[in-house]
């Protein structure tokens, strides 16, 4: 039996809870429908959940023993007029990138071309009742309009404001979990870490790819936080090929675009790699260390924008803490991959920084 073999069969439970998750539609914008979901698979795991506006908090026993944060959205398209349809994030975040600047036709170009032909379903976003099914049949930059449209076949009895999911699910074949992972895969880790006997908190937020999950989390914490919050944030981090995201097994950063991390958790996530021989990677100074080798009339890659990077910056002292990922391929794509072992060696790791904090 292969180490991609042995993991998979060591995920067993885990994969039964992606299975489930991502069949659920969750576009950016229209949470409410996989909150619902979310919120039953938590509480027969025993426990105690909350909504808020833009986020879900689901706590055991002691929780303020871990705090773990992962977003629930993913990538999908909304119905904005009659047969018109635009990319649900650039709505919700009213046509901006996740650092405020205008979202360029270069971004608009690269996303319309990952999606044509793929099979797309809408719901209500409330209750997540089925409304029919569609095929993107392909997408434009209106000159006009300065924005991106979709043409969707099968679905003009819509209204204004339904949204569209890419319909998915899970492949797994030669040791790689594939489908729109991002980010339901670490959604579905927190799920497991309940099942497992987690009594910590978790937060499951809303519109991250909108750029806005971190004015949730931040509102809980000015709630109920004491003055001091540690906090984990868990998601996927991509690479150009699978050669790149399979030279380590996790993803930790000490910084984003916004913020430098806390110094203290995001040492005791690498000594936790070093101890259980878990090959990993500081994202921050992969990408230093690429800019350096970049001619001068080259642009420089960014750090990226993080959850937990604004929340950081923002919070004034009020919330620390870092990032754990999982090394994926085919980034916000209905093909994003990630391996076996990457994903049963990131549980490893989570569930030994719950033990020991």
């Amino acid at each position: 039996m292969t180490v991609g073999n042995r993991s998979l069969e060591r995920l067993g439970p885990l994969i039964d809870i992606l299975k489930v998750l991502v069949r659920q539609p969750s576009v950016v914008g229209a949470e409410h429908a996989f909150f619902r979901v979310l919120q039953r698979e938590l509480e027969e795991r025993g426990a105690k959940v909350t909504w808020y506006e833009g986020v879900l908090v689901a706590q055991g026993s002691r929780p303020q023993s871990a705090m773990l944060s992962a977003h629930v959205d993913r990538h999908g398209l909304v119905c904005t007029g009659p047969n018109e349809f635009q990319y649900a994030a650039f709505v919700s975040g009213r046509r901006s990138d996740l650092l405020g600047n205008s979202v360029s036709e270069k971004l608009m170009c690269k996303v319309a071309g990952r999606f044509r032909d793929v099979p797309v379903v809408a719901y209500e976003p409330w209750s997540g009742a089925y409304l029919g099914r569609g095929t993107i049949v392909d997408s434009h930059v209106s000159e006009r309009r300065k924005n991106l449209i979709f043409n969707v076949d099968g679905l003009n009895h819509l209204r204004a404001g339904t949204p569209v999911a890419f319909s998915d699910r899970l492949r797994i074949e030669d040791g790689l979990f594939s489908a729109q992972l991002d980010n339901v895969l670490t959604v579905a880790v927190l799920l497991y870490l309940f099942e497992c006997g987690f009594q910590g908190t978790a937060f499951f937020t809303a519109q991250e790819e909108a750029g806005s999950s971190w004015r949730y989390l931040l509102e809980w914490f000015m709630r109920f936080g004491s003055e001091t919050n540690s906090l984990v944030v868990v998601d996927t981090s991509p690479f150009p090929d699978r050669a790149s995201a399979d030279a380590q097994s996790v993803v930790l950063r000490r910084r984003d675009a916004n913020a430098c991390f806390d110094a203290e958790s995001t040492d005791a996530l690498a000594a936790l790699c070093t101890q259980m021989h878990i090959p990993y990677i500081f994202k921050d100074s992969m990408i230093d260390e690429q800019n350096a080798k970049l001619a001068s009339s080259q642009e420089a890659a960014s750090y990226g924008s993080t959850e937990m990077g604004r929340i950081i910056s923002a919070s004034a002292g009020l919330v620390t803490g870092t990032t754990l990922q999982i090394p994926t391929t085919g980034y916000h794509t209905m093909h994003e991959s990630a391996n076996a072992d990457a994903i049963f060696a990131f549980v490893q790791v989570l569930q030994a920084w719950v033990e020991q904090v």
